[in-house]
């Protein structure tokens, strides 16, 4: 067991499977000089240009360019930099990438990954910081991934690449420097298996990416008021852990789901929705769920808090919860 930082391990992850796959590429804008956050510096040295391939500013042209490399039998890494420019390139992704399996009654898959940098970052603006997976969530035939730790980041990249349906893939922004423990040798984590970050007994917090180790804070504090919360990284978003859900919700009767992404119609929705038709009966409270509010991001870093969840936030609903 080694130590790495969060995109250390996304860079370990990508050349391990280079390494063992010939048809695996990247492809994006500045690959050559490491990418906007340095996640592919250093592999052109090894792996040349023709694999860690720099492309022109269009994003459009490189998701339906690594489209159809994929259709071709090669696997690609597509770079996105911002989950926010991948929308130029939405009708390759979602109306080509995520069908092609399904209407060509699987002659052909689209084994390609979406790297979409997500979330809110050194005032990164309305333009810079949005988080959109509940987006991809909605589209059948995309997998929609967010991990939250470096070794998750590890296996979980590793496993997007082995995938043979698109991936679009989200790591979090503010997540970059964040060291952990990352297993020695070949690792990979399965889709659609939740993590269990913390047992708890009282109330269940499920979340995903950067709000992990938000509720996992939180937890801590409601631990010292007697409160015991357990707390799920969902990991995936599709496909979710259902069962880790229910199990938990089974167990303490109550639901808090904490998400950085608006409110309004994100997958938060999704979670309390499934639970309200499947689990009513274990419900000792009402679901709460946290996000954002329907709002741009703004510039400005006091606006930008007022916009984030925060672990004070997670505490309070979490003690309301218990009021029931």
């Amino acid at each position: 067991m080694g130590t790495l930082t969060y995109i250390e391990a996304g860079r370990r992850a990508l050349a391990e499977e280079m390494r063992r796959d010939a048809n695996v590429w990247a492809v994006g804008e500045d690959l050559g000089r490491g990418g906007v956050f340095g996640q592919y510096r250093g592999l052109v040295d090894e792996f040349g240009a023709d694999r860690i391939s720099d492309a022109p500013i269009s994003e459009a042209c490189i998701m339906g360019a690594a489209v159809g490399a994929a259709m071709m039998g090669t696997r690609p890494v597509v770079e996105m930099r911002f989950s926010d420019f991948a929308l130029c390139a939405i009708d390759e992704l979602v109306n080509q990438a995520a069908k092609a399996r399904f209407m060509f009654g699987g002659q052909t898959r689209v084994p390609l990954v979406a790297r979409e940098p997500i979330g809110m970052w050194r005032s990164s603006a309305a333009q810079h910081s949005q988080s959109l997976e509940a987006w991809y969530a909605h589209i059948p035939g995309l997998v929609v991934a967010c991990p939250a730790t470096p070794a998750d980041n590890l296996g979980m990249l590793k496993a997007a690449i082995r995938c043979d349906d698109p991936v679009v893939y989200m790591e979090h922004k503010n997540l970059w420097p964040l060291e952990g423990e990352v297993p020695d040798g070949e690792h990979l984590v399965n889709f659609g298996e939740a993590r269990i970050v913390r047992e708890g007994r009282d109330v269940t917090i499920v979340t995903w990416s950067a709000q992990v180790h938000n509720c996992a804070a939180a937890a801590e504090a409601l631990e010292k008021d007697g409160i015991a919360a357990e707390v799920i990284d969902l990991r995936t978003l599709w496909p979710w852990d259902k069962d880790a859900v229910l199990k938990s919700v089974g167990n303490t009767g109550r639901l808090l789901v904490v998400q950085e992404a608006v409110s309004v119609a994100g997958f938060g929705a999704e979670i309390a929705a499934t639970v309200a038709e499947r689990a009513y009966k274990s419900l000792k409270a009402p679901v709460k769920r946290l996000g954002a509010p329907r709002a741009p991001i703004s510039y400005a870093p006091p606006l930008e808090q007022a916009v984030t969840v925060r672990q004070d936030a997670v505490v309070e609903a979490a003690k309301k919860l218990m009021t029931f």
